[in-house]
């Protein structure tokens, strides 16, 4: 089974090359379009992965006659690659801007035009990605737009899609409405949800990890895991993203998609190959069988920061922020404990946090095995859990932690480690996230992309802590900056006999 699932493998998928096409950039001002995405394509030009009539068409709700020069200082400043002159200068050819309210219907005529102009003076036969990097509640404006134009549909050669960013919702009722929403206009096939954490090379590693090798598979179920944690933790605080953030919180912006999605590849079962059909009933499976592991009082935690020292400044509570209403009750910190009810995986209790003003910036899934039966040493003082971490960022790469004997003459034990580092082992180009997964868009491949269905599965996990959390506001709870959370998810794992890693 591990060598079909191997051929299933394209050889080296980011050298195939995207087909004439271009991009509709919907917020192409905005922040994220100029530190991800502008900076993504220019490296998929310089790679030679894209083609020399790629085309970009932003559209803009205001005109700026300086935008050129805009979004050619966000590539020289966010790419990945070194900038070339004449890479640069062909990308930069094929931009184009549409300027107009989303609301109005001439603006997606003039989008219209747009387009036939670019098909016929840069070949790119009516193949068009449609990016909406822009609010959610802008979603239903913008999708509705391009159906009325008829701009969804390219013709019987060509075809369309459409990318849309998280948040996907705000609990399991909105993310079905947006569903129905984007499914109105674009055929489903046609929908790619961008979750950039499935981009990054560790996450797709750790299908490797557990597939291709022997060493690891076996010892992956309940009879040898103690239990599992995933975080994701910040250094930083919300910085300027208050409107988006209020109301939102840890849980709905990191846990519901980051770490259920995490989750769901750690705890899979073999698929039969790794197109996104059988990735995607893999992950279904896991995520219908998860729940809370106790009642969801004693399995849910959510915390804000306070004022304090962090990294030598006094940085101010979240409720002082820019922009924050004094009475917020918006995490910042979140922390949940889930069970997956399956045969492998029954009574491994999966710890998932995820936060701002931490400690330090890491994400990881480390998973803790558990003792062996029988241990013949006088004493095992020295001696922890046997424990493998995926580190997913800053430093990617794996380190698992083992007993070994401290040289001398007595048996002492001392835990050590292996470590595997991507920038060390390998001297291949590694893609950034939003790189590999724009070129799957453009190509058409689908398996790193959450579907509408296990969204919602992610959603009505989620939604019972935001009901618990909702009914009982005196639970949330406080932590000072530059720690590792509140007391209380300290609480949670020691009422199991358990501790959380620290990173």
């Amino acid at each position: 089974m591990v060598t079909n699932l191997l051929r299933a493998i394209p050889d080296s998928r980011l050298q195939r090359i995207a087909a004439p096409c271009g991009v509709v950039l919907f917020g192409i001002t905005g922040d994220l379009s100029k530190r991800k995405i502008l900076p993504a394509l220019y490296d998929l030009a310089h790679r030679g992965l894209l083609p020399p009539s790629f085309s970009i068409v932003g559209v803009a709700r205001q005109p700026r006659p300086d935008l050129p020069e805009v979004i050619e200082e966000a590539i020289r400043e966010g790419a990945k690659s070194e900038v070339n002159e004449t890479t640069l200068s062909q990308l930069m050819s094929g931009l184009r801007i549409v300027a107009g309210q989303y609301t109005e219907d001439c603006t997606y005529e003039d989008l219209r035009s747009t387009l036939a102009e670019l098909d016929e003076t840069r070949g790119t036969s009516g193949n068009f990605a449609f990016y909406l990097a822009i609010p959610p509640e802008l979603f239903p404006t913008v999708l509705g737009g391009l159906g009325r134009a008829g701009l969804h549909n390219g013709g019987d050669h060509s075809w369309r899609r459409v990318v849309i960013e998280k948040p996907f919702g705000s609990d399991a009722a909105s993310a079905k409405k947006l569903d129905e929403v984007v499914t109105s206009v674009f055929d489903p096939s046609a929908v790619f949800r961008i979750d950039h954490y499935l981009g990054k090379e560790t996450v797709q590693n750790l299908l490797a990890l557990r597939f291709a090798n022997e060493l690891f598979e076996p010892v992956w179920n309940s009879n040898h895991v103690d239990h599992v944690q995933i975080t994701m933790a910040e250094d930083i605080g919300i910085g300027s993203r208050a409107g988006y953030y209020d109301g939102i919180g840890a849980a709905r912006d990191i846990i519901q998609n980051h770490l259920l999605q995490l989750l769901a590849l750690t705890a899979m079962e073999e698929p039969t190959s790794f197109s996104a059909e059988a990735l995607r009933i893999e992950k279904e499976k896991v995520l219908e069988a998860t729940h809370f592991f106790g009642s969801v009082s004693e399995s849910a935690v959510r915390a804000q920061y306070e004022s304090g020292w962090q990294g030598g400044q006094w940085v101010r509570a979240y409720r002082e922020e820019e922009g924050i209403p004094a009475s917020s009750t918006t995490d910042t910190y979140a922390a949940l404990r889930l069970g997956i009810e399956t045969r492998r995986w029954s009574g491994v209790p999966f710890y998932l946090r995820a936060g701002k003003r931490l400690g330090r910036r890491v994400s990881e899934i480390a998973i803790v095995f558990k003792y062996p039966p029988f241990l013949p040493f006088s004493s095992t003082d020295g001696l922890g859990h046997n424990t493998l971490v995926i580190h997913v960022q800053p430093n990617e790469g794996m380190t698992f932690t083992f007993g070994s004997k401290v040289p001398g003459a007595v048996m002492n034990l001392r835990d050590t480690t292996m470590d595997f580092s991507y920038g060390h082992a390998f001297t291949e180009y590694s893609p950034e996230a939003y790189e590999r997964l724009i070129l799957d868009v453009l190509l058409g491949e689908p398996p790193l992309f959450p579907q509408a269905r296990e969204i919602e599965l992610s959603w009505n996990i989620l939604d019972k802590a935001e009901a618990a959390w909702e009914s009982s506001p005196e639970t949330l709870a406080t932590y000072a900056p530059g720690t590792w959370g509140p007391q209380a998810a300290d609480e949670m794992l020691a009422r199991d006999g358990r501790t959380w890693r620290r990173p």
